[in-house]
Protein backbone atom coordinates (compact mmCIF):
# COMPACT_ATOMS: atom_id res chain seq x y z
CA UNK A 1 0.00 0.00 0.00
CA UNK A 2 1.38 3.48 -0.86
CA UNK A 3 2.68 6.03 1.83
CA UNK A 4 0.43 9.17 1.01
CA UNK A 5 1.38 12.97 1.36
CA UNK A 6 -1.23 13.75 3.35
CA UNK A 7 -4.68 11.59 5.17
CA UNK A 8 -7.57 13.43 6.96
CA UNK A 9 -9.67 11.54 9.26
CA UNK A 10 -13.20 12.38 10.51
CA UNK A 11 -17.07 11.22 8.97
CA UNK A 12 -16.12 12.65 5.23
CA UNK A 13 -19.33 14.20 3.09
CA UNK A 14 -19.94 13.26 -0.08
CA UNK A 15 -22.56 14.79 -2.20
CA UNK A 16 -24.75 11.75 -1.59
CA UNK A 17 -23.57 10.04 1.80
CA UNK A 18 -21.68 10.64 4.91
CA UNK A 19 -18.43 7.59 5.69
CA UNK A 20 -18.41 7.39 9.81
CA UNK A 21 -14.68 6.65 10.31
CA UNK A 22 -14.10 8.24 7.00
CA UNK A 23 -10.77 8.83 5.24
CA UNK A 24 -9.73 11.11 2.60
CA UNK A 25 -5.80 10.36 0.69
CA UNK A 26 -4.04 13.42 -0.58
CA UNK A 27 -0.76 13.48 -3.11
CA UNK A 28 0.73 16.50 -4.58
CA UNK A 29 -2.21 18.41 -3.80
CA UNK A 30 -4.95 16.53 -4.90
CA UNK A 31 -7.13 13.74 -3.40
CA UNK A 32 -5.79 10.50 -4.32
CA UNK A 33 -8.33 8.26 -2.45
CA UNK A 34 -11.17 8.24 -0.55
CA UNK A 35 -12.52 5.71 1.56
CA UNK A 36 -13.88 3.99 5.29
CA UNK A 37 -12.71 1.93 7.89
CA UNK A 38 -9.42 1.41 8.17
CA UNK A 39 -7.02 4.29 6.37
CA UNK A 40 -4.00 4.05 4.37
CA UNK A 41 -0.76 5.03 5.77
CA UNK A 42 0.60 8.60 5.38
CA UNK A 43 3.31 11.15 6.22
CA UNK A 44 1.07 13.31 7.95
CA UNK A 45 -2.15 12.61 9.30
CA UNK A 46 -4.64 15.16 10.35
CA UNK A 47 -7.25 13.07 12.88
CA UNK A 48 -10.51 14.79 13.40
CA UNK A 49 -12.46 12.68 15.47
CA UNK A 50 -16.08 12.95 14.88
CA UNK A 51 -15.66 16.04 13.27
CA UNK A 52 -17.08 16.56 9.43
CA UNK A 53 -14.89 16.78 6.54
CA UNK A 54 -16.63 18.43 3.91
CA UNK A 55 -14.93 19.80 0.49
CA UNK A 56 -13.85 23.09 0.04
CA UNK A 57 -16.89 25.50 -0.62
CA UNK A 58 -17.58 27.40 -4.03
CA UNK A 59 -18.90 30.46 -3.34
CA UNK A 60 -20.78 31.37 -6.36
CA UNK A 61 -21.36 35.09 -6.01
CA UNK A 62 -18.99 37.36 -4.57
CA UNK A 63 -18.53 41.11 -4.87
CA UNK A 64 -15.33 42.01 -3.90
CA UNK A 65 -14.86 45.59 -5.08
CA UNK A 66 -18.45 46.95 -5.26
CA UNK A 67 -17.12 49.95 -3.03
CA UNK A 68 -13.88 51.23 -4.44
CA UNK A 69 -11.35 51.46 -1.16
CA UNK A 70 -13.18 49.35 0.75
CA UNK A 71 -12.64 45.18 0.96
CA UNK A 72 -11.17 43.86 -2.37
CA UNK A 73 -9.97 40.44 -2.93
CA UNK A 74 -7.38 40.67 -0.22
CA UNK A 75 -10.00 40.78 2.71
CA UNK A 76 -12.56 38.71 0.99
CA UNK A 77 -10.71 35.72 -0.15
CA UNK A 78 -9.19 35.74 4.07
CA UNK A 79 -13.13 35.83 4.84
CA UNK A 80 -13.66 32.78 2.72
CA UNK A 81 -10.95 30.92 4.30
CA UNK A 82 -11.70 31.77 7.58
CA UNK A 83 -15.32 30.36 6.69
CA UNK A 84 -14.38 26.94 4.15
CA UNK A 85 -14.80 28.69 0.89
CA UNK A 86 -11.77 27.65 -0.90
CA UNK A 87 -12.95 29.39 -4.53
CA UNK A 88 -14.85 32.75 -4.82
CA UNK A 89 -16.54 33.66 -8.08
CA UNK A 90 -16.23 37.11 -8.69
CA UNK A 91 -19.08 39.41 -9.97
CA UNK A 92 -18.17 41.54 -12.90
CA UNK A 93 -19.52 44.94 -11.42
CA UNK A 94 -17.11 46.73 -9.78
CA UNK A 95 -17.31 50.28 -9.25
CA UNK A 96 -15.67 52.15 -11.67
CA UNK A 97 -14.36 49.41 -13.37
CA UNK A 98 -17.37 47.27 -15.57
CA UNK A 99 -15.85 43.91 -16.83
CA UNK A 100 -17.03 43.60 -20.32
CA UNK A 101 -14.21 43.06 -22.35
CA UNK A 102 -11.48 40.31 -22.56
CA UNK A 103 -8.99 42.70 -21.99
CA UNK A 104 -10.65 43.89 -17.92
CA UNK A 105 -11.39 40.59 -17.27
CA UNK A 106 -7.34 39.13 -17.79
CA UNK A 107 -6.84 42.94 -15.53
CA UNK A 108 -9.02 41.82 -13.09
CA UNK A 109 -7.49 38.64 -13.29
CA UNK A 110 -4.18 39.98 -12.52
CA UNK A 111 -4.84 42.37 -9.55
CA UNK A 112 -6.94 39.61 -7.94
CA UNK A 113 -4.16 36.75 -8.10
CA UNK A 114 -1.63 39.22 -6.49
CA UNK A 115 -4.32 39.46 -3.74
CA UNK A 116 -6.47 36.48 -3.21
CA UNK A 117 -5.22 33.40 -0.38
CA UNK A 118 -7.97 31.16 -2.09
CA UNK A 119 -9.05 30.30 -5.48
CA UNK A 120 -11.22 32.14 -7.59
CA UNK A 121 -12.95 32.52 -10.79
CA UNK A 122 -14.44 35.75 -12.86
CA UNK A 123 -17.78 36.41 -14.35
CA UNK A 124 -17.78 38.65 -17.07
CA UNK A 125 -20.92 40.75 -18.23
CA UNK A 126 -22.05 43.43 -21.51
CA UNK A 127 -21.79 47.06 -21.44
CA UNK A 128 -25.52 47.93 -23.06
CA UNK A 129 -23.95 49.65 -25.86
CA UNK A 130 -21.13 46.77 -27.17
CA UNK A 131 -23.95 44.64 -27.56
CA UNK A 132 -23.19 40.75 -26.90
CA UNK A 133 -19.77 41.21 -29.38
CA UNK A 134 -17.22 40.51 -26.49
CA UNK A 135 -18.86 37.70 -25.07
CA UNK A 136 -16.64 35.10 -27.20
CA UNK A 137 -13.27 36.96 -26.29
CA UNK A 138 -14.27 36.93 -22.58
CA UNK A 139 -14.65 32.98 -22.34
CA UNK A 140 -11.40 32.82 -23.98
CA UNK A 141 -9.98 34.79 -21.62
CA UNK A 142 -11.31 32.19 -19.13
CA UNK A 143 -15.18 34.15 -17.58
CA UNK A 144 -16.99 30.96 -16.05
CA UNK A 145 -20.20 32.47 -16.92
CA UNK A 146 -21.80 35.81 -17.96
CA UNK A 147 -24.05 38.01 -15.71
CA UNK A 148 -27.32 40.45 -16.78
CA UNK A 149 -29.61 42.40 -14.91
CA UNK A 150 -33.58 42.57 -16.12
CA UNK A 151 -33.59 46.01 -13.83
CA UNK A 152 -31.53 48.71 -13.72
CA UNK A 153 -29.52 49.44 -10.14
CA UNK A 154 -26.96 51.66 -12.37
CA UNK A 155 -27.01 52.91 -16.13
CA UNK A 156 -23.31 52.27 -15.86
CA UNK A 157 -22.00 49.99 -13.41
CA UNK A 158 -24.75 47.56 -13.02
CA UNK A 159 -27.12 48.45 -16.04
CA UNK A 160 -30.55 47.08 -17.07
CA UNK A 161 -30.58 44.40 -20.10
CA UNK A 162 -33.30 44.76 -21.95
CA UNK A 163 -34.90 41.80 -23.26
CA UNK A 164 -33.84 41.89 -26.96
CA UNK A 165 -30.49 42.53 -26.13
CA UNK A 166 -30.64 39.65 -23.81
CA UNK A 167 -31.62 37.10 -25.91
CA UNK A 168 -28.95 38.15 -28.28
CA UNK A 169 -27.02 37.61 -25.48
CA UNK A 170 -28.23 34.36 -24.74
CA UNK A 171 -27.15 33.11 -28.33
CA UNK A 172 -24.03 34.35 -27.68
CA UNK A 173 -23.34 32.65 -24.55
CA UNK A 174 -24.86 29.91 -25.81
CA UNK A 175 -22.42 28.87 -28.26
CA UNK A 176 -19.51 29.08 -25.19
CA UNK A 177 -21.10 26.86 -23.68
CA UNK A 178 -20.89 28.33 -20.35
CA UNK A 179 -23.87 30.06 -18.36
CA UNK A 180 -25.52 33.26 -18.49
CA UNK A 181 -26.46 34.25 -15.20
CA UNK A 182 -29.33 37.18 -14.61
CA UNK A 183 -30.83 39.23 -11.49
CA UNK A 184 -34.25 38.55 -11.75
CA UNK A 185 -36.04 41.69 -10.80
CA UNK A 186 -38.80 43.41 -13.47
CA UNK A 187 -37.67 46.85 -14.20
CA UNK A 188 -40.76 48.54 -14.71
CA UNK A 189 -42.49 47.20 -11.86
CA UNK A 190 -40.25 47.34 -8.99
CA UNK A 191 -39.73 51.56 -10.33
CA UNK A 192 -43.70 51.68 -10.27
CA UNK A 193 -43.92 50.71 -6.85
CA UNK A 194 -40.99 52.47 -5.48
CA UNK A 195 -42.90 55.31 -6.54
CA UNK A 196 -45.83 53.92 -5.24
CA UNK A 197 -44.20 53.89 -1.80
CA UNK A 198 -42.31 57.05 -2.04
CA UNK A 199 -46.04 58.90 -2.64
CA UNK A 200 -47.19 57.10 0.86
CA UNK A 201 -44.59 58.34 3.17
CA UNK A 202 -43.51 54.86 4.21
CA UNK A 203 -40.08 54.63 4.46
CA UNK A 204 -38.98 52.43 7.35
CA UNK A 205 -37.95 48.58 7.11
CA UNK A 206 -41.24 47.88 5.08
CA UNK A 207 -40.14 49.91 2.65
CA UNK A 208 -38.11 48.00 0.70
CA UNK A 209 -40.48 44.54 0.33
CA UNK A 210 -43.18 46.92 -0.27
CA UNK A 211 -41.39 48.69 -3.83
CA UNK A 212 -39.70 44.83 -4.54
CA UNK A 213 -42.87 42.43 -4.45
CA UNK A 214 -43.06 39.01 -5.60
CA UNK A 215 -44.67 39.26 -8.96
CA UNK A 216 -41.63 41.39 -10.42
CA UNK A 217 -39.40 38.51 -9.20
CA UNK A 218 -41.13 35.56 -10.81
CA UNK A 219 -41.84 37.85 -14.01
CA UNK A 220 -38.35 38.67 -14.22
CA UNK A 221 -37.82 34.67 -13.65
CA UNK A 222 -40.20 33.78 -16.42
CA UNK A 223 -38.58 35.52 -18.97
CA UNK A 224 -34.93 34.81 -18.23
CA UNK A 225 -36.54 30.78 -18.31
CA UNK A 226 -38.40 31.37 -21.56
CA UNK A 227 -35.11 32.92 -22.94
CA UNK A 228 -33.29 30.13 -22.24
CA UNK A 229 -35.71 28.32 -23.73
CA UNK A 230 -35.62 29.93 -27.39
CA UNK A 231 -31.99 30.13 -27.52
CA UNK A 232 -30.79 27.08 -26.38
CA UNK A 233 -28.53 28.78 -23.58
CA UNK A 234 -28.01 27.66 -19.95
CA UNK A 235 -30.11 29.85 -18.31
CA UNK A 236 -29.22 30.73 -14.06
CA UNK A 237 -31.07 33.07 -11.64
CA UNK A 238 -28.52 34.20 -9.53
CA UNK A 239 -30.91 34.40 -6.36
CA UNK A 240 -34.53 33.44 -5.59
CA UNK A 241 -35.91 34.58 -2.42
CA UNK A 242 -39.88 33.51 -3.41
CA UNK A 243 -40.68 29.69 -3.61
CA UNK A 244 -42.46 29.90 -6.58
CA UNK A 245 -39.17 30.84 -8.59
CA UNK A 246 -37.92 27.37 -7.38
CA UNK A 247 -40.74 25.97 -8.74
CA UNK A 248 -40.72 27.94 -11.78
CA UNK A 249 -37.03 26.33 -12.32
CA UNK A 250 -38.10 22.84 -12.03
CA UNK A 251 -41.24 23.06 -13.95
CA UNK A 252 -38.68 24.56 -17.34
CA UNK A 253 -36.23 21.51 -16.09
CA UNK A 254 -38.95 19.25 -16.30
CA UNK A 255 -39.79 20.76 -20.13
CA UNK A 256 -36.04 20.04 -20.69
CA UNK A 257 -34.85 23.40 -20.30
CA UNK A 258 -31.25 23.71 -18.89
CA UNK A 259 -32.45 26.65 -15.89
CA UNK A 260 -31.03 26.30 -12.72
CA UNK A 261 -31.38 28.36 -9.49
CA UNK A 262 -29.48 29.78 -6.39
CA UNK A 263 -30.66 30.43 -2.71
CA UNK A 264 -28.61 33.30 -1.10
CA UNK A 265 -27.74 32.03 2.36
CA UNK A 266 -29.61 35.06 3.93
CA UNK A 267 -33.06 33.96 2.00
CA UNK A 268 -32.59 30.46 4.29
CA UNK A 269 -31.76 31.88 7.47
CA UNK A 270 -33.14 35.57 7.85
CA UNK A 271 -36.96 36.70 7.83
CA UNK A 272 -38.72 40.07 7.13
CA UNK A 273 -40.54 40.12 10.07
CA UNK A 274 -37.98 39.38 12.68
CA UNK A 275 -34.53 40.45 10.71
CA UNK A 276 -35.26 43.03 8.60
CA UNK A 277 -37.82 44.80 11.18
CA UNK A 278 -35.05 44.37 13.36
CA UNK A 279 -32.02 45.69 11.11
CA UNK A 280 -33.20 47.67 9.09
CA UNK A 281 -30.55 48.38 6.47
CA UNK A 282 -28.24 46.24 7.64
CA UNK A 283 -31.12 43.61 6.35
CA UNK A 284 -31.67 45.46 2.51
CA UNK A 285 -30.63 42.89 0.19
CA UNK A 286 -31.94 42.97 -3.41
CA UNK A 287 -34.17 41.27 -3.64
CA UNK A 288 -35.50 41.38 -0.77
CA UNK A 289 -35.71 39.06 2.56
CA UNK A 290 -39.08 37.98 2.53
CA UNK A 291 -41.85 36.93 5.21
CA UNK A 292 -41.02 33.84 7.14
CA UNK A 293 -43.57 31.78 5.07
CA UNK A 294 -41.02 32.17 2.02
CA UNK A 295 -38.11 30.99 3.94
CA UNK A 296 -40.13 27.82 5.04
CA UNK A 297 -41.05 27.15 1.59
CA UNK A 298 -38.14 27.19 0.24
CA UNK A 299 -36.25 24.90 2.76
CA UNK A 300 -39.42 22.30 1.18
CA UNK A 301 -37.77 22.90 -1.97
CA UNK A 302 -34.28 22.56 -1.07
CA UNK A 303 -34.94 19.56 0.44
CA UNK A 304 -36.93 18.25 -2.52
CA UNK A 305 -33.91 18.65 -4.84
CA UNK A 306 -35.34 21.93 -6.34
CA UNK A 307 -32.36 24.21 -5.25
CA UNK A 308 -29.27 24.30 -7.43
CA UNK A 309 -26.70 26.14 -5.36
CA UNK A 310 -26.25 28.02 -2.00
CA UNK A 311 -24.34 31.30 -2.37
CA UNK A 312 -23.56 34.16 -0.27
CA UNK A 313 -24.16 37.01 -3.04
CA UNK A 314 -21.34 39.06 -0.05
CA UNK A 315 -20.27 42.53 -0.15
CA UNK A 316 -18.93 44.33 2.53
CA UNK A 317 -20.34 47.92 2.65
CA UNK A 318 -19.16 50.09 4.98
CA UNK A 319 -21.72 50.61 8.00
CA UNK A 320 -22.14 54.24 6.59
CA UNK A 321 -23.63 52.25 3.27
CA UNK A 322 -26.58 50.30 5.61
CA UNK A 323 -27.15 53.22 8.58
CA UNK A 324 -29.79 55.22 6.49
CA UNK A 325 -33.64 55.74 8.57
CA UNK A 326 -34.85 55.67 5.02
CA UNK A 327 -34.75 52.49 4.01
CA UNK A 328 -34.47 52.79 0.48
CA UNK A 329 -31.45 54.85 0.61
CA UNK A 330 -29.39 52.21 2.06
CA UNK A 331 -26.55 50.33 -0.13
CA UNK A 332 -27.93 46.26 -0.90
CA UNK A 333 -26.03 43.49 0.09
CA UNK A 334 -24.32 41.94 3.40
CA UNK A 335 -21.24 40.03 3.73
CA UNK A 336 -21.12 36.35 4.89
CA UNK A 337 -18.42 34.76 3.05
CA UNK A 338 -16.91 33.65 6.79
CA UNK A 339 -20.29 32.15 7.74
CA UNK A 340 -21.74 30.03 4.67
CA UNK A 341 -20.91 27.06 5.83
CA UNK A 342 -21.83 27.62 10.00
CA UNK A 343 -24.81 29.07 8.85
CA UNK A 344 -26.19 26.34 6.10
CA UNK A 345 -25.37 23.10 8.56
CA UNK A 346 -26.43 24.76 11.46
CA UNK A 347 -30.25 25.23 9.48
CA UNK A 348 -29.51 21.69 7.83
CA UNK A 349 -29.10 19.65 11.14
CA UNK A 350 -31.46 21.82 13.18
CA UNK A 351 -34.22 20.52 10.47
CA UNK A 352 -32.86 16.94 10.38
CA UNK A 353 -31.54 17.22 6.72
CA UNK A 354 -28.03 15.19 5.77
CA UNK A 355 -24.97 17.71 5.55
CA UNK A 356 -24.95 15.76 2.41
CA UNK A 357 -26.71 18.64 0.84
CA UNK A 358 -23.80 21.57 2.08
CA UNK A 359 -21.67 19.40 -0.45
CA UNK A 360 -23.72 19.45 -2.91
CA UNK A 361 -24.97 22.74 -3.04
CA UNK A 362 -21.78 24.17 -2.22
CA UNK A 363 -19.82 22.13 -3.71
CA UNK A 364 -20.34 19.59 -6.33
CA UNK A 365 -22.93 21.73 -8.10
CA UNK A 366 -21.32 25.19 -8.40
CA UNK A 367 -18.40 23.26 -9.60
CA UNK A 368 -20.38 21.85 -12.42
CA UNK A 369 -22.26 25.29 -13.52
CA UNK A 370 -19.41 26.98 -14.06
CA UNK A 371 -17.61 23.86 -15.92
CA UNK A 372 -14.66 23.69 -13.25
CA UNK A 373 -14.84 19.88 -12.32
CA UNK A 374 -11.39 18.79 -13.78
CA UNK A 375 -10.28 20.27 -10.60
CA UNK A 376 -13.20 21.34 -8.05
CA UNK A 377 -16.45 19.79 -7.24
CA UNK A 378 -16.20 17.82 -4.02
CA UNK A 379 -14.42 14.79 -2.35
CA UNK A 380 -13.54 12.71 -5.29
CA UNK A 381 -9.50 11.30 -6.87
CA UNK A 382 -8.57 13.50 -9.26
CA UNK A 383 -9.98 16.74 -7.59
CA UNK A 384 -7.99 19.73 -5.91
CA UNK A 385 -7.61 18.64 -2.15
CA UNK A 386 -9.62 21.62 -1.22
CA UNK A 387 -10.96 20.70 2.26
CA UNK A 388 -12.86 22.15 5.19
CA UNK A 389 -13.56 20.42 8.38
CA UNK A 390 -16.18 21.63 10.55
CA UNK A 391 -16.46 20.38 14.35
CA UNK A 392 -19.93 20.73 16.32
CA UNK A 393 -20.01 23.56 18.64
CA UNK A 394 -21.89 25.81 20.12
CA UNK A 395 -21.36 29.32 19.51
CA UNK A 396 -22.72 33.34 18.74
CA UNK A 397 -21.03 34.75 15.57
CA UNK A 398 -19.40 37.95 16.68
CA UNK A 399 -17.68 39.65 13.49
CA UNK A 400 -16.39 42.67 15.82
CA UNK A 401 -14.14 39.70 17.03
CA UNK A 402 -12.94 38.25 13.95
CA UNK A 403 -9.24 39.17 12.76
CA UNK A 404 -10.54 37.42 9.24
CA UNK A 405 -13.37 40.37 8.10
CA UNK A 406 -12.74 43.57 6.95
CA UNK A 407 -16.71 44.56 8.53
CA UNK A 408 -17.23 44.56 12.16
CA UNK A 409 -21.10 44.44 11.31
CA UNK A 410 -23.42 41.44 9.71
CA UNK A 411 -26.76 40.82 9.58
CA UNK A 412 -25.74 37.45 11.20
CA UNK A 413 -23.94 38.87 14.32
CA UNK A 414 -25.24 37.46 17.33
CA UNK A 415 -26.71 34.06 15.66
CA UNK A 416 -26.19 31.09 18.10
CA UNK A 417 -24.99 28.93 15.47
CA UNK A 418 -23.77 24.85 15.97
CA UNK A 419 -20.76 24.15 13.57
CA UNK A 420 -17.60 26.08 13.86
CA UNK A 421 -14.84 25.60 11.07
CA UNK A 422 -11.56 23.84 12.42
CA UNK A 423 -9.42 24.55 9.50
CA UNK A 424 -9.36 25.08 6.01
CA UNK A 425 -7.33 23.18 3.44
CA UNK A 426 -6.84 24.85 -0.46
CA UNK A 427 -5.21 22.00 -2.98
CA UNK A 428 -3.52 20.00 0.01
CA UNK A 429 -1.94 23.28 2.13
CA UNK A 430 -3.54 24.43 5.26
CA UNK A 431 -5.12 28.09 4.89
CA UNK A 432 -6.98 28.43 8.12
CA UNK A 433 -6.21 26.72 11.37
CA UNK A 434 -9.69 27.55 13.25
CA UNK A 435 -8.77 31.05 14.33
CA UNK A 436 -5.96 32.21 11.95
CA UNK A 437 -6.19 32.44 7.84
CA UNK A 438 -2.28 31.15 7.08
CA UNK A 439 -2.53 31.79 3.61
CA UNK A 440 -0.75 35.08 1.89
CA UNK A 441 -2.11 37.27 -0.70
CA UNK A 442 -1.20 35.59 -4.16
CA UNK A 443 -1.93 32.14 -3.08
CA UNK A 444 -5.18 31.92 -4.76
CA UNK A 445 -5.09 30.74 -8.42
CA UNK A 446 -7.28 31.76 -11.10
CA UNK A 447 -9.49 28.99 -12.08
CA UNK A 448 -11.51 29.17 -15.70
CA UNK A 449 -13.61 26.46 -17.09
CA UNK A 450 -12.96 23.25 -19.50
CA UNK A 451 -15.24 21.79 -21.48
CA UNK A 452 -18.88 22.09 -20.87
CA UNK A 453 -20.69 19.38 -18.77
CA UNK A 454 -24.07 18.72 -17.92
CA UNK A 455 -25.84 20.10 -14.83
CA UNK A 456 -28.21 17.60 -12.92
Amino acid sequence: MPMHDLLFKGHVVTAHAVLENGWVAVDAGRISRVGQGLPPTARHVEDHGDALILPGAIDAQVHSRSQKGQEDFVWSTRAAAAGGVTTIADMPYDDGFLVCTADNLRQKAREAGEQARVDFALWGTIAPDDGPQHIPEMAQAGACGFKFSTFGTDPVRFPRIPPDLLAACFESVAQTGLIAGVHNEDDEMVRARIAAVTRSGITDWRAHGLSRPALAETLAMAQIYETAAATGCSGHVVHCSVARGYALCEAYRRQGVDTTVEACIHYLVLDEEHDVARLGGRAKINPPIRPRAEVEGIWAHLAAGNVTIVSTDHVSWSLARKSDPDMLKNASGVPGLDVLYPLLLTELSRRNLSPTHASRLLSENPARLFRLTAGKGGLAPGRDADITIARRETWHYDPAASDNVLTDWSPYAGRALDWRIAGTWLRGQQVFDGQIVLATPGTGRFVTPEQPSGLR
